[in-house]
This record gives C-alpha cells, sequence and structure tokens, in this order.
C-alpha cells in the first residue's frame, strides 16, 4: 500500500515535495486506502497539518458559494413576495372599490365613519416611511465621494483594498492550502481585519442600493463574497486557502474615479490614460491569479495530480506573453482548467492588448512631447506666444524676433497651442530649440497658463489669422485670450494683433487692459490702409516705412545696379537709444547734423518731457521738432541705422573724448562715462535694458506730433481772425471735418464725374459686396485728411465699386470732406475714364473679398486684374498728359511746354498718347507669391521674398505680411508702435479711439487755441532737386550736403531717395519706374532726376491769402474744390460751371508765357516760413500736366516741393 500510495503522489518540487517528505517521514507505517469519501472530499499529502491528507478548499469555496446563492435566494423570494402581496393587495382595493359603488351607505356604516370626498386611506406610516428613508440617504452619503466622509470612506476602502491584495501578494509564494494558526500568523489578523471593514462597507451599500438585485451581481458585489467569507472560514479551521483572493486586483478599476476625487486627474488625457492603465492591469493581474490557483492545485477530477509548481509572478509572464501573441513556450499550462481559460482569456486579452496596449503607448508619448510644464531659466526671461500658430505666422515671427541684428536677444520664446504641430512646424522648433519650446494646450484653460508660466512671463503675444473668412470672429476669439489671461494674471503685458479698427474698442471694456504698463493692440487694417494712404501722399512711402520695421539682414551686391543701392537701405531699421549728456541744451537739428555727420545716425524724433506743474509731468514724442527743442538729460532718441550697435554711438557719446574721432566706430564708452554710470541715474534700468525707453502717457498722445504750445506757435495770429463758431475739424483738432451727408448727394454718374474733370485726385479701386467683410476705409482716409493739411490742400477722394459694399462704409465716411463715389466696378474702362485715372494723383486697388477663396494663388485674382487692366490703357492726350509729376519724373516748377523738355533726362514722351503704365497704382495684396503677377516686365523669381522683388521695391504693391514685424519691434520698445501710428495714421490717438467706441463716427469740434494747435505736426513730403536753391546739388551733388543743408535753413529732415530705377544707366532709358533707397550714406551721390523724402514743417499761413481758386480742369486745387462742391448743385449748373471755367481757362492761356518768365521767387530765409504762399493755377488748354508752383515773392530760393498741393 506504501508503494501505491507512493506512486500517486506527483512529483513536485519546492514546498509541496518538502511537505510530502515530512509527511512521510512522521507516518511510515501510515497506508493509505481510496474510499468513496475521496472522491468527495480528495486526499492530498501536501497539506502538512492534516494526518489524513485531506484538502478543505471545498469549504472556502462553499462559504462563499452559500453566502452568493444563498442572498441571491433570498432577494429573489422576497420580491416574490411583495409581488404576490402587491396584487392581492390590489384585489382587495378593487373589491372594496366595488362595493363602495353598488353600495356606497352600507359601507359607509360598516366602517363606523363617513370620509369626505378629498380624504385617502393611508397605506403606509409616514413615521416609518420617513426613518427607511432616512437610514437609506445617510448610508448613500456614506459611500458616495459628495462630502468629505464620504470621500474618505471610499479612499480608505480603495487603499485597503490595495493592501489586501499586498497580502494576497505575499502568501501567494506558499503552498495554495495550508495550515495557519490565526492568532501567531501576523498576515491572517491584517487581512481580517481588512475583510471585517470591507464587510460593514458591504452594509453600507447594501443599504443604499435601490435596486437589490443589481447590486447583488455587481463587480464588486461579487468580489466581495468570494474574499471575504473565506477569511472567516480560515479562523475556524485554522487553514489558509488563497483560493479567489485575486479578485481584490479587480478594484484597480476605480483607480481613476479615486484620483479624480482627490482633484488629482483634471484633463481628458490623463483620465483617459489611467483608465486605460488600470483596466489592463487590474485584467491582468486576475487572470495571472487564476491560474496560478489552478496549476498549483490541479483538476479536481485528476485528483490533484496534474499540478505544477507556478509563481504567481510566472503566471503573470505567462499571461503577457500570452495576450501579445508570443508565447515562447518555456512557461505553459498543464491542467485542463488552466488551458482551457487560456482558450478564451486569447480571444479577450489579444483584443484588449491590440487596443488598448497602443492607444497608452500614443497618450504617454503624447504627453511626453507636448505636455508637461515651463521650467524657467535663472537670470532669463520668457515671452508666451499664441494664437493662430501655423508654419507661416511663426517663421515670421522667429525670423524677425531672433534677427542678429538685434542687441542681444535673452528671451525664451513658449508657444501655446491646442493642436500638436505638424512636421515641417516641428522641424523649425527643432531648429531653434535653444530658444523656442512648444506646448499643447489653450490659453483659455488656467491649468495651461500656469504650465507656461504666464504670470512670471515678461509678456504675452496673441497672433491673429490675417487671411481668415470672419475678421471679426477672429477679433473676438483674440479678445476672449486677452480676458482669460488678463483673468489669470492682471498685470501681464500684453500685444494683440486685431484684424478690425473698430474691434479694438472692446479691448478698453476689460478692466486690466492698461496702455501704460505696455499693453498694446497692433490693428492690421489700421495700418495697413495708414501705409498705403501715406503713399497716395508720397509714393514709395510705404515700401520705406515697412522695411524700416522690419529686421532685414544685409545683402551685398557688387555690380552697380539698382537693387544695390535698394538693398543698402533695407538693411536700416529704426532703434531708440537714451541721449548722451553732451547733447543737452543743443537744439534738435544742431542733434540730428552733429548725429548724421559724426556718428553715422538719422535721428528722426525724440520723446520731450514738460513739467505741467509740481510732480506732474508730460512726455510726447516730437517728429523733427524746430529750434525751440532743447535736449534734456535723459532724452530718449528714435534713430534710423543698421543695427542696435551703432545706435549705442548716441549713448556713449563724449564731447571731451570723441570730438577728434573721425572713425564712428571708435565711439565707445569712455571714461567720463564710467565715471557717470558710478552715480545713479534717472533712467529705469528695467526700460534701459528693453531699448525702448518710458511708455507714452496716452492721456498726453494728442500732442505727439506737436512742436509749440498753443501760445508760442509762429502764425498764431492767424487764430485770432477765425470763426470759432465753424466747425471744420473733429473734436480732437486732428483731421478735417464736415457735417454728415446722405451717401446720395456724394453718388457720380459716369457723365457726372467726366463732367467734373477730376485731376491730382486719389481713385480708389475696391471689389467687395453686400456679404464681403468691411476693410476699414475710414482708415484710409483719416490720414488724407489730417488737420496739417489745409482744406484747398486736401486731395479729392473717388471711391469706384460696388454701392451696396459702399453702403456698409459710409456710416464712417460721411464726416470727411472731399469724398465721391461712383458705382461700378473697378474691371470697366469706362468707369475708369470717367474718374479721369490717367490724371489721377495715386490710384488704390483693394479687395475685400480676398479671404473668401481657398487657394490663395486665387485670393489676389480681383487685385491683379485690375492693376493689369489699368495698366494697359491708352489715353488721349486731348485734355492732358498724365501728371508726371505724381510720379515724380518732372520736378514741379517745369513747364513740359518748353521745347528743351521734351525728353526729361532721357525720357522721351508723346506728343499725344500716354499709356497706363505711367500711372502711379498701388496695390494690395494677400499672398506674398502673387507680387510677380503685377508687372509682367521684371525678372522676379517666384520663390522671392517680398521685399525683394521690384513690385515693392517700387512701392506699387503692399500685403499686410510686412506687418508681422510689428510684434516683435513693439515687444522690444514700447513707443515703436505709438510712432508708427503717429507717422500712419494722421494723429489718431486712444481718445479719439475712445470717442470712435462710443459713436463709430467723428463728432466736429469749434475751433480753440488747445484743437487747432494739434493741426502743428510734421507731414512727410519729397523733395524734387531738378530746380531751385538745391540744383547745384542735384546734378552730382553729394546727399550729405543736402541733408544738411535742408535742415539748416528750412527745417527739413531728409531721410530717403525715391530714385528712377535706370537712373545709374548711362544710355537713357523707357523707363520710367523708381524705388526707394533709405538713409543714404554722407558721400552718395545725388542726380537732378531724383526725389527726396523729407519730413517738412506745417505751414500755418499757407492758407489765408487763398480766398479764391480758378476752376482749372488740370490744377489738382482747383478740381479738388470742385469735387467736393459738384454734389450740391443742378446737373445743369454743373455744366455751365464747366464752360466757364474752360472760358477762363482760355483767358489764362494768354499771360502763360509772361508768367513763365517771371522771376520765381518761393520761401523766405526763416526756417520756421519754410512753407508755399500762393499758387497760380495753369489752364487745361495747354495740353500739358505739370503746374508752375508760384510762391509770394521773398528773398531767397527753395526747391519745389513735391507735396499734396503740388501732386496733380
Amino acid at each position: 500500500m506504501l508503494a501505491e500510495a507512493d506512486a500517486t503522489v506527483p512529483h513536485g518540487s519546492g514546498n509541496s515535495m518538502m511537505s510530502r517528505n515530512n509527511y512521510f517521514n512522521k507516518n511510515p507505517d501510515s497506508s493509505i486506502s481510496m474510499s468513496k469519501m475521496d472522491v468527495i472530499i480528495p486526499f492530498s499529502p501536501d497539506v502538512p497539518c492534516d494526518n489524513n491528507g485531506q484538502r478543505m478548499w471545498w469549504a472556502f469555496l462553499a462559504s462563499s458559494m452559500v453566502t452568493f446563492f444563498g442572498g441571491l435566494f433570498i432577494i429573489l423570494l422576497w420580491r416574490t413576495l411583495k409581488y404576490l402581496w402587491t396584487v392581492c393587495c390590489h384585489c382587495n382595493i378593487k373589491k372594496k372599490e366595488a362595493q363602495k359603488v353598488n353600495n356606497p351607505a352600507n359601507s359607509q356604516v360598516a366602517d363606523g365613519t363617513a370620509k369626505g370626498p378629498d380624504e385617502k386611506d393611508e397605506v403606509v406610516p409616514a413615521s416609518e416611511v420617513g426613518w427607511m428613508t432616512s437610514v437609506k440617504d445617510w448610508a448613500g452619503v456614506m459611500i458616495s465621494a459628495q462630502t468629505l466622509t464620504g470621500r474618505v470612506l471610499v479612499v480608505l476602502v480603495f487603499a485597503l483594498s490595495i493592501g489586501a491584495l499586498g497580502i494576497y501578494f505575499i502568501d501567494s509564494s506558499d503552498p495554495i492550502e495550508s495550515c495557519q494558526n490565526f492568532y501567531k500568523d501576523f498576515t491572517l489578523q491584517i487581512d481580517m481585519f481588512f475583510n471585517v471593514f470591507f464587510l460593514l462597507y458591504f452594509g453600507l451599500r447594501f443599504i443604499a442600493a435601490n435596486d437589490k438585485l443589481w447590486f447583488w451581481l455587481e463587480v464588486n458585489s461579487v468580489v466581495d463574497f468570494f474574499t471575504v467569507p473565506p477569511v472567516f472560514v480560515s479562523v475556524y479551521l485554522n487553514r489558509s486557502w488563497l483560493g479567489l483572493r485575486f479578485l481584490r486586483a479587480l478594484r484597480l478599476i476605480q483607480f481613476s474615479e479615486i484620483l479624480q476625487f482627490l482633484n488629482i486627474l483634471k484633463t481628458s488625457n490623463s483620465i483617459k490614460l489611467v483608465n486605460l492603465c488600470s483596466i489592463f492591469i487590474s485584467t491582468w493581474l486576475t487572470a495571472a491569479g487564476f491560474i496560478h490557483l489552478v496549476e498549483n492545485s490541479g483538476d479536481p477530477w485528476e485528483n490533484f495530480q496534474n499540478s505544477q509548481s507556478l509563481s504567481y509572478w510566472e503566471c503573470v509572464y505567462l499571461l503577457m506573453v500570452t495576450m501579445s501573441t508570443v508565447g515562447y513556450g518555456d512557461v505553459y499550462a498543464k491542467t485542463t482548467l488552466g488551458r482551457l481559460f487560456m482558450v478564451f482569456f486569447i480571444l479577450g486579452g489579444l483584443a484588449m492588448f491590440a487596443r488598448y496596449v497602443p492607444e497608452i503607448a500614443a497618450l504617454i508619448l503624447n504627453r511626453k512631447k507636448y505636455g508637461g510644464s515651463y521650467n524657467s531659466t535663472r537670470g532669463r526671461k520668457h515671452i508666451v506666444v499664441c494664437g493662430h500658430i501655423t508654419l507661416e505666422s511663426v517663421s515670421n515671427f522667429l525670423k524677425d524676433f531672433l534677427h542678429k541684428d538685434r542687441d542681444d536677444v535673452n528671451v525664451e520664446i513658449v508657444f501655446l497651442h491646442n493642436i500638436s504641430p505638424n512636421l515641417e512646424l516641428e522641424a523649425l522648433f527643432k531648429r531653434h530649440f535653444t530658444q523656442v519650446e512648444f506646448y499643447q494646450g489653450s490659453v483659455l484653460n488656467p491649468h495651461d497658463l500656469a504650465r507656461v508660466k504666464i504670470e512670471s512671463a515678461d509678456a504675452c503675444l496673441i497672433l491673429a489669422n490675417k487671411y481668415c473668412p470672419d475678421p471679426d470672429a477672429e477679433d473676438a476669439s483674440n479678445i476672449m485670450r486677452v480676458i482669460s489671461i488678463k483673468n489669470y494674471s492682471p498685470k501681464i503685458r500684453i500685444i494683440t494683433q486685431m484684424l478690425q479698427y473698430h474691434n479694438k474698442a472692446h479691448l478698453l471694456n476689460i478692466p486690466s487692459w492698461n496702455w501704460k504698463e505696455g499693453d498694446d493692440a497692433i490693428c492690421l487694417a489700421e495700418l495697413k490702409a495708414g501705409f498705403i494712404a501715406q503713399s497716395c501722399l508720397a509714393q514709395g512711402l510705404s515700401t520705406m516705412l515697412a522695411n524700416l520695421f522690419s529686421m532685414r539682414s544685409f545683402i551685398e551686391i557688387e555690380e552697380d545696379t539698382w537693387q544695390k543701392y535698394y538693398l543698402e537701405g533695407v538693411a536700416n531699421e529704426m532703434y531708440t537709444e537714451y541721449l548722451s549728456s553732451a547733447f543737452v541744451g543743443l537744439s534738435f537739428p544742431a542733434v540730428c547734423e552733429l548725429c548724421y555727420v559724426k556718428l553715422k545716425l538719422l535721428l528722426i524724433a525724440i520723446e520731450n518731457k514738460s513739467e505741467l506743474g509740481e510732480s506732474r509731468s508730460r512726455k510726447r514724442i516730437l517728429i523733427n521738432p524746430g529750434n525751440h527743442v532743447k535736449m534734456q538729460e535723459g532724452t530718449l532718441g528714435f534713430f534710423i541705422a543698421s543695427d542696435a550697435k551703432e545706435v549705442k554711438r548716441a549713448f556713449f557719446y563724449c564731447k571731451a573724448c570723441h570730438d577728434d574721432i573721425t572713425d564712428p566706430k571708435r565711439i565707445k564708452k569712455c571714461g567720463c562715462k564710467r565715471l557717470e554710470d558710478e552715480h545713479p541715474s534717472t533712467l529705469s534700468p528695467k526700460k534701459k535694458q528693453r531699448n525702448g525707453g518710458m511708455r507714452n502717457s496716452p492721456n498726453n498722445s494728442p500732442n505727439m506730433m506737436s512742436r509749440h504750445d498753443p501760445l508760442v506757435i509762429p502764425g498764431n495770429e492767424q487764430m485770432e481772425n477765425m470763426d470759432m463758431n465753424m466747425k471744420q475739424y473733429d473734436s480732437t483738432g486732428m483731421f478735417h471735418w464736415c457735417p454728415s451727408k446722405e451717401i446720395e448727394k456724394v453718388i457720380l454718374t459716369r457723365s457726372e464725374a467726366s463732367m467734373t474733370v477730376l485731376s491730382g485726385h486719389v481713385v480708389v479701386c475696391i471689389f467687395g459686396d453686400v456679404t464681403s467683410a468691411l476693410v476699414g476705409l475710414r482708415n484710409l482716409v483719416m490720414p488724407l485728411r489730417a488737420s496739417n493739411f489745409h482744406y484747398h490742400e486736401l486731395k479729392p477722394i473717388v471711391f469706384v465699386g460696388s454701392l451696396e459694399y459702399l453702403r456698409r462704409e459710409w456710416e464712417t465716411l460721411h464726416n470727411f470732406p472731399k469724398v465721391s463715389i461712383l458705382p461700378g466696378t473697378p474691371l470697366s474702362r469706362a468707369d475708369l475714364r470717367a474718374v479721369n485715372i490717367n490724371l489721377c494723383d495715386m490710384c488704390v486697388i483693394l479687395s475685400a473679398n480676398q479671404n473668401n477663396i481657398d487657394d490663395a494663388s486665387l485670393q489676389d485674382k480681383e487685385c491683379i486684374l485690375a492693376s493689369l487692366n489699368i495698366k494697359s490703357m491708352q489715353f488721349d492726350d486731348s485734355i492732358g498728359l498724365l501728371q508726371a509729376n505724381s510720379q515724380g519724373f518732372t520736378p514741379p516748377g517745369m513747364d513740359r511746354s518748353s521745347p528743351d523738355s521734351s525728353p526729361v533726362h532721357g525720357l522721351a514722351r508723346q506728343a499725344s498718347v500716354t499709356t497706363g503704365a505711367n500711372i502711379p497704382i498701388i496695390t494690395e495684396l494677400v499672398n506674398d507669391s502673387n507680387v510677380q503677377f503685377l508687372d509682367q516686365d521684371d525678372d522676379d523669381d517666384p520663390d522671392t521674398e517680398l521685399y525683394l522683388t521690384q513690385p515693392f521695391a517700387c512701392g506699387t504693391a503692399f500685403a499686410v505680411s510686412v506687418l508681422d514685424s510689428l510684434m516683435s519691434a513693439t515687444y522690444f520698445n514700447d513707443n515703436i508702435l505709438t510712432l508708427i501710428r503717429t507717422l500712419v495714421t494722421g494723429g489718431a490717438t486712444p481718445e479719439l479711439e475712445a470717442l470712435l467706441a462710443e459713436e463709430n463716427a467723428l463728432q466736429g469740434g469749434y475751433s480753440t487755441p488747445q484743437t487747432l494747435a494739434n493741426r502743428d505736426r510734421c507731414r512727410v513730403a519729397q523733395l524734387a532737386l531738378y530746380d531751385g536753391p538745391f540744383a547745384d546739388l542735384g546734378d552730382g551733388g553729394c546727399y550729405g550736403d543736402l541733408f544738411c543743408k535742408a535742415l539748416k535753413t528750412y527745417n527739413m529732415l531728409c531721410f530717403g531717395i525715391y530714385r528712377l530705377r535706370d537712373a545709374h544707366l548711362a544710355t537713357p532709358s523707357q523707363c520710367t519706374k523708381r524705388y526707394v533707397i533709405t538713409n543714404p550714406p554722407y558721400e552718395f551721390e545725388l542726380v537732378p532726376t531724383d526725389l527726396i523724402f523729407c519730413l517738412m514743417q506745417f505751414d500755418h499761413n499757407a492758407g489765408q491769402s487763398r480766398t479764391s481758386l480758378s476752376h482749372s480742369s488740370h490744377s489738382s486745387h482747383s478740381s479738388s474744390k470742385k469735387s467736393s462742391s459738384v454734389h450740391s448743385i443742378p446737373t445743369t449748373n454743373r455744366q455751365n460751371r464747366s464752360s466757364k471755367a474752360r472760358e477762363a481757362g482760355h483767358k489764362q492761356n494768354a499771360t502763360r508765357m509772361n508768367r513763365m518768365s517771371q522771376e520765381r521767387k518761393w520761401f523766405t530765409d526763416e526756417p520756421e516760413n519754410a512753407y508755399p504762399r500762393n499758387i497760380q493755377i495753369k489752364p487745361m488748354s495747354t495740353h500739358m500736366a505739370n503746374q508752375v508752383n508760384q510762391y509770394k515773392s521773398t528773398s531767397s530760393l527753395i526747391p519745389p516741393i513735391r507735396e499734396v498741393e503740388d501732386e496733380c
């Protein structure tokens, strides 16, 4: 029998083998007999504490089964009895109701009482229902996470479940069934404590459950059934069965809920990641526990003879290689139960593995790549850039922000966007990885703002989508971003791009928005229209200003071509620096001349500080002020230079140390400067660090351009003679104003426009309809109606386009004088001829439909077609030649009718026909690459950058993309945006913006000394070199000599040249195109056909003697006056007036030669009075476009000024 028993023992290893050996050593004479009881209670010698070698696993399993099925039976029985009781009660109620209906009197007598109609039988006492409900509510609160107690209890149950699972991991190294004393086994005691707690929690859950049946079948309930009762059985039997305690691993599924209760998980990605991981791990561990149980126990019908010894972690390994379909074969299931389980587990486990693992990997990798938080570097600032983050916007921003010409950009750029970057944008970030970081998130989420450390950022920059189909929606999005950022950190400096001018008013509604602290809104529509308007006053100025505020690298060209001189000017930018104390007490012209001649710097403006009273001062930006402005200590200067290091010369200059130095590169910090540095400076180190100066107060901004106080203005005596009761200007005094007019009064038909004989005007060709977004034509008109022009100097403006679209814009235009509308289309040559486009000073081509087209190459199709259409037109000279003066080919003062002026400097003109190619045009483009289609005779490559193309260099094309650089310029310099808005908008101020936000229209104001003083500001003009006192310099002279002479004599500040493209060629050329040269060097050689960009002082007396104007059709002044009044007279009167004008022109023709022979006297010697006095108008019958500008007789000469009143 002993041999037979020994043959039935499985050949195991480990603890099981040792137990069997010990058992046989203790009982050598025992005999083992197989009986019927052994089939029910299988024999196993693996249990060392049982002399009979019997397993008791069935007792542990039976306790769980009895509990589960017993409770299920009781619940079902209760429901059945309750249902039967309800049915019976329902039948009794129906029977009683039937008795009441048949015999109501008897029923009342039988009851003993008579109930009213509203009384009802009480079925259940109210006190009993309230008690049960309160207990149930209390239990529900205890197990929920709505209260602190509930959250603590839920977290505690989860923690104890994980603890019980840990005890299972420890006990898994012991045999499946072993004899353990409860009083001596510490782990069993802890496990008992945990399970008692789980039992109490189970009772709470049972009481709070609404549906007891579904509660009994829940996963957590099943886990309790198969883990709690076996513990009590183990205490009673002094045995331990590992059993189904592995089911505690299913509690891990609730891990994400626990973390959410604790506010640890807040984002959807993190919640999803924890959910996937917890489900995967809990399923894995639970399945491994089942394999561990059956493989170490064996099959019951085999009397546990086919078991094998596997540790729990070997089972975990087996399940992983099975799910991944690898299956090395080193570990495998031997029992029938194990193999059967593996068959079904492969189906579900493989599906789970294939679905969960890749998703988990994607979430983890994505989180590591663009998640996390920004870690700031000590001693290094950072900015946050958000909004429209694309490859184009980011590349343009980084190209300008990280330009090498900037002085030590020690700033880290943090991009925040809710969409992960594509491969191209990601490659761009990697190229700048030392200074650029990207985080995925939204500025509307405070958590994401905390990740990028927005509270410690130096500034936040918001980029706008310039090509969006709905500009108002884009502005609304950016305004919401500003609100979110300001709500999180009110003191953060924000620079945002806005598309529409009227949307800037919404920023003023944000309480923490503060212009004084550096918050700025760059309105692209406002600045774009302002740049184009300045080109109407001085062609090519838009290109020059765009290049000045953009960072361009110097490109050296050896060949003597126009590109060489253009690119030398492109390398100049605008910088600011504090002036040295050596300049204190000097006048602005003296300092400007010293900086240009000795330091090779061009000073164009300063920030002046004036005292208003006790402890109060006002800072103003003065552009080219006069001799009366003296330099003060700590004056901030605005310079044009090639890089920031050159501008340092103005700060380091010392008269004692650098007076004899001729090489400006040797001007560096001297000993005197070091001595000054030892004493505290009045300048703020923070502002000096930014190289931008102190912020200009917006409250004083209307006088930014003012050169004088109201009581000391030269020529101020004219104010006393003005009608103070007449409203000629708006309430701020910055713009010309007239009472609002109905649009029908300014509409011209083709015949009316033809009879008006417009000349010297501005034609605005606009494409748009009722569905197009508004481009903001007010921003185009405002610079042309600035108050520093006299009324007779204003150019008439004629809009050609859809009347439905212009009606939508008219609300913002009805208070401007000399504005007309010709309903039609810019593609119609009849409409263009009706407005005399060949006699205009500038033709502007705009489109409001550009952003409604998906194909980028077709966005500018309307503007390109209109431009090519105009250039291909031919004009008869019966009315007059094209005004070459507006193109700058023939300077004012030269009469083309003279025999020696037929070919002007090699430019042969046809006698009777001129072409549309000579018409001055500026075309707005959306897509930079479309600039190649504007000029058919250029050789620009399609991949050439916009600023290197010929149309842009000539000032005939403008794209809104050039304004992207203003974001960087504004960040590095607080006053740059103020300066550029002062230059291009005609004087728009924050106060004016507040007024427009209230009423959306300019309000007229009475002329007072304060408002009239606002007219005294500089304007841009073009100076012709063909004639006048500078004629000797125009033929081979040096630009530096011209600069000094104009500055000393007439207070005119020259800053660039507008030169014929082929002026450098020895042979005459038919090309009439010009290009821009910015800030030429001192020794730059001039040619007679050059036009000089200059800043000219305001003329107070130019409009006094001009009491009447001749109605010459070729005069810009007469035509402007005529066009402004033509809408207020009947059509028949217009014809009579036109015929009278022609008669007057014939009378004046007889005296034309006499006027030409007279000596031309131009200006006085006084710099403050350098302005035109009288303007004689030439007749139209001479068939010529140039006029001779005659001025009041004075004692000396000044060159003719190509400005607004001379462009005709």
